[in-house]
């Protein structure tokens, strides 16, 4: 009989009495293209301290009526209840239907602080006060949001490693009027922010320009005070350097180049870099960034998979880091 049944062992038919993290449990706003609003299906609520010590107090108060037969304990004992539901319902509406925009961040270095700036919109015509955000375990900002119109909350977060670092989930919350009940919601945005490669220390000297072998070297003059000719249009070139009269007839997109201070052009290559370590050699390239822009040096950068072009400027210069973060 046990062999019609076709009793089987394995282990996927077993029930999962594993428990989900509670984290999960709670509903969250999710964002789409970036916002999303605490509608009334993500906010909670519950007494804080002086909730709960509000709460016996009435409890207190009606025991003490009933056993006296005080009318005025009575009297008393529902006017305060009455306007702790009141303070419920306020404290409820100062976070209901608030709508969260995310903003775009600035890259930052592996080991500062990453800054995430929401903008938080009323559109109920209400002035909320004493909104709270913050990621978990992180210092929370806390900002006043008026009728129609909007705060700006900026939250950071301590960045570990390069690469995207994508918006962790935030907790909105307010006790505000009277500090009886604890609401909050829970909040998810698609924002990110790219993380730089942190760079090594200064002991990574510059390769020298004037060096042969796999850092390259190519001896130009530059500067900013006499025109020398064009050259064609390279990515990362600043538009006040393009010549638009001499573009526009039909020349290609020309880009001005003048002749003053005489300076070198280095080739920063991933073969130069000395540690077997693919994360030193990358921290070693980005110093070398940093310092070359520092020092208004043109320069390229040559990695396993991609090769930029060597030029100045900031574009250029955060052209390069991307680079080094995303490799």
């Amino acid at each position: 009989m046990a062999k019609g049944l076709n009793l089987s062992s394995d282990a996927s038919l077993k029930p999962d009495f594993r428990l989900s993290s509670p984290k999960t449990w709670f509903r969250t706003a999710i964002a789409i293209d970036s916002t999303t609003t605490l509608s009334r299906r993500h906010i909670y609520i519950l007494p804080t301290r002086f909730g709960w010590l509000f709460g016996l107090l009435l409890i207190g108060l009606l025991t003490g009526s009933i056993n006296y037969s005080i009318s005025l304990g009575f009297a008393i004992t529902f006017l305060l209840a009455g306007l702790g539901l009141i303070s419920m319902l306020h404290t409820w509406r100062n976070l209901a239907h608030l709508k969260i925009e995310a903003k775009r961040a600035n890259p930052v270095f592996a080991g500062e602080q990453a800054v995430f700036e929401l903008t938080v919109i009323d559109g109920s015509n209400r002035a909320r006060y004493s909104i709270f955000a913050k990621f978990a375990d992180q210092e929370a900002d806390i900002q006043d949001v008026p009728a129609l119109g909007e705060a700006m909350f900026r939250l950071s977060l301590r960045s570990q490693k390069r690469g995207w670092l994508k918006t962790p989930r935030m907790t909105f919350s307010t006790e505000f009027p009277v500090s009886l009940f604890h609401v909050w919601a829970y909040a998810e945005t698609a924002n990110q922010c790219l993380i730089y490669p942190k760079p090594s220390l200064r002991s990574q000297i510059l390769p020298s320009a004037d060096a042969d072998g796999a850092t390259g070297q190519l001896s130009t003059t530059q500067g900013d005070d006499d025109f020398a000719g064009h050259r064609n249009y390279q990515f990362g070139d600043s538009p006040k350097r393009v010549d638009w009269k001499a573009s526009s007839r039909e020349q290609g997109l020309l880009v001005k180049q003048f002749q003053g201070e005489a300076s070198s052009t280095l080739w920063l290559d991933f073969n130069a870099t000395t540690s077997n370590n693919l994360e030193l050699r990358i921290s070693q390239l980005t110093r070398w960034v940093v310092d070359a822009n520092a020092q208004h040096l043109k320069y390229g950068l040559r990695l396993p998979q991609l090769s930029i072009q060597p030029s100045t400027g900031d574009i250029h210069y955060h052209q390069c880091l991307t680079a080094l973060a995303l490799m």
